[in-house]
């Protein structure tokens, strides 16, 4: 036992003292009762070594049987020192060894626990619960203040009471006036919490130049997205929408709240598709989200003709536009390209509040006009369609049917050398193939296989074996699915030369692929049943950066599976 410091009267105090088990490690709390009771208290730290960490003191309330043991401790020890000959000597000789009394045990650990892993939220068991509740939706909804006494007593953690603070007037220091003129909303705001989540609102606030406003307004920002700002903010919650998430990663940009943009980016990654990948392009670039836009460009290279019609286009910003028409990877035909310049151009003219004639598309085409490759399309393309669009002045028009024709070609403002687009890479499964007599037939059976990667990709077609008995010619509905849901499907022919290479049939459209889902590729058949099949199957097969994983699908009915059978190739970009 470690002995109390000294002091002038050790007989009104009772010494705590704090050990460390050697064993545990465990540090035990322990009250040593040295004469009567009183209520001031001091807790001594004590390591292993019996070198005191830290001396507390405060007041304690002890038991009534601890008070009684002391009291009779106290009376013994008078009693004992009348009968000595010196009374001060005996009575500090005769004491009674201190009785330990056990309080408590604390156990200590490296990480600490926070109060949200003390109280772990529950589902409701009571009104307190139920309260809790009712409060939180009321000041979602609206800015109503908080009526019940002791709210704070609610909430175990700090998260949950400043989440209380979320759009709530209560203890409310600044007010925000948002959204342009016609569609504000005032929202009430707390200095401190906002000038903790965001270096802005810190400078605003509490900086040298802070100005001490009771409202202020913020016309660029919309009301939608500066609530979910101040939802993360106030509660660490990311609520994002669809509708919302480019305003919100706007009001993340401009507040410097780098957590928030960098979940709206990843939701908008996740979100990309053909549809919205130029409205998104352009927005990557006003962002400077280098991450995101090439995101965007691998989508728009190849699936390059279905983000040229989609309505999004028309929505882009004049420099998205010219980078997109100088592409030279974008995977798609120069009518498509010229079309959706024509679609954007009428679009643009209203706008500007310009009639869409001729003249006012080229007009607002202006020099991008020549950077879509005309000279490079096919020539019914160019005869039954840019031809007679009246986008071109007749002297433009006369000399790209020269180009076409004439052994000595004029010179063109338009760029004459087409897109490179992008290669097709192909995914080979089986590593042997082979034919034997009457031993592969269709008969309008399905083959069938599933396939997962571990990148993003775009499945352009399929390879598939001809006859093996001479040329011949196969009608083939190829499909694509994921869980029973059809992504991509087509009806084509192609024709077999009678050797034993793959054929590809494509799909309309590239289907994005996402990495690590199974998806199931599908063919059925109708042409010569004597065909080549493959053998000595992989299950998995290293097709540049990116891994293929095979497994049988329960849609084959043909027989094709991982080992042997059709669909020996995966055609796509990367």
């Amino acid at each position: 036992m470690h002995e109390a410091e000294s002091d002038p009267s050790p007989g009104t105090r009772d010494e705590l003292f704090l050990h460390t088990n050697e064993e545990t490690l465990d540090p035990v709390l322990t009250i040593y009762p040295l004469g009567y009771l009183t209520t001031q208290t001091r807790i001594l730290m004590v390591d292993d070594k019996g070198k005191n960490m830290k001396c507390l003191t405060f007041f304690l309330m002890l038991p009534e049987t601890v008070k009684n043991r002391s009291k009779k401790s106290s009376k013994k020890v008078n009693s004992s020192s009348s009968n000595s000959s010196s009374s001060s000597s005996s009575s500090s000789g005769s004491k009674l060894p201190p009785v330990c009394y056990e309080i408590i045990t604390l156990k200590t650990k490296k990480k600490k626990k926070m109060a949200a892993d003390i109280f772990p939220r529950k589902k409701p068991a009571n009104s307190n619960t139920a309260a809790v509740q009712h409060y939180h939706q009321q000041n979602i909804n609206n800015n109503n203040i908080i009526p019940a006494p002791n709210w704070q007593g609610l909430y175990p953690t700090i998260r949950e009471r400043n989440a209380v603070m979320f759009n709530n007037d209560l203890m409310a220091d600044v007010h925000f006036v948002v959204g342009p003129p016609g569609g504000t909303q005032r929202l009430p705001g707390h200095k401190y919490v906002l000038a903790v989540g965001s270096s802005v609102f810190h400078a605003m606030f509490y900086g040298e130049l802070a100005e001490d406003k009771d409202e202020i307004r913020i016309p660029d920002v919309e009301p939608a997205a500066f609530l979910a700002m101040l939802k993360y903010i106030y509660c660490d919650e990311i609520d994002l929408a669809a509708d919302t998430v480019l305003a919100t990663l706007y009001a993340a940009k401009k507040y410097i709240v780098p957590h928030l943009a960098r979940a709206c980016v990843n939701f908008l990654e996740t979100s990309l598709s053909a549809k919205n990948a130029c409205v998104l392009l352009s927005q990557s670039c006003l962002f400077e989200e280098p991450d995101l836009t090439e995101r965007c460009w691998e989508v728009i290279d190849a699936q390059a003709e279905l983000a040229l019609k989609s309505e999004g286009f028309c929505d882009i910003d004049f420099q998205t536009l010219e980078s997109i028409l100088q592409r030279e990877t974008l995977n798609a035909k120069e009518i498509v390209v010229f079309e959706a310049a024509l679609s954007w151009a009428e679009v643009e003219c209203q706008r500007q509040e310009l009639p869409a004639s001729i003249e006012n598309k080229r007009k607002v085409l202006g020099k991008a006009l020549y950077l879509i490759r005309i000279p490079t399309m096919a020539l019914d393309d160019f005869a039954n369609g840019a031809a007679q669009s009246g986008i071109l002045t007749l002297n433009e028009t006369n000399d790209i049917f020269l180009w076409y024709t004439a052994a000595k070609k004029p010179e063109l403002q338009f760029v004459s050398t087409a897109r490179k687009g992008l290669v097709p890479q192909r995914c080979h499964r089986f590593q042997s193939c082979a034919y034997r007599s009457n031993q592969w037939r269709y008969r309008g059976r399905c083959d069938s296989i599933q396939f997962a990667v571990d990148k993003r990709v775009f499945i352009a077609g399929f390879g598939l074996y001809g006859s093996s008995c001479g040329s011949a010619e196969y009608s083939a509905k190829i499909e694509l699915k994921r869980q029973g849901v059809i992504l991509g499907q087509n009806l084509s022919k192609y024709f077999s030369d009678g050797s034993s290479n793959t054929f590809p049939v494509w799909f309309e459209y590239p289907v994005q692929i996402e990495p690590d889902t199974f998806y199931t590729a599908s063919v059925i058949l109708d042409g010569n049943e004597l065909s080549y099949f493959g053998q000595e199957g992989m299950t998995e097969v290293q097709c540049g950066k990116v891994t293929v994983q095979f497994q049988c699908s329960s849609d084959s009915t043909n027989g094709t599976g991982v080992q042997g059978g059709q669909i020996p190739e995966l055609i796509f970009y990367a």
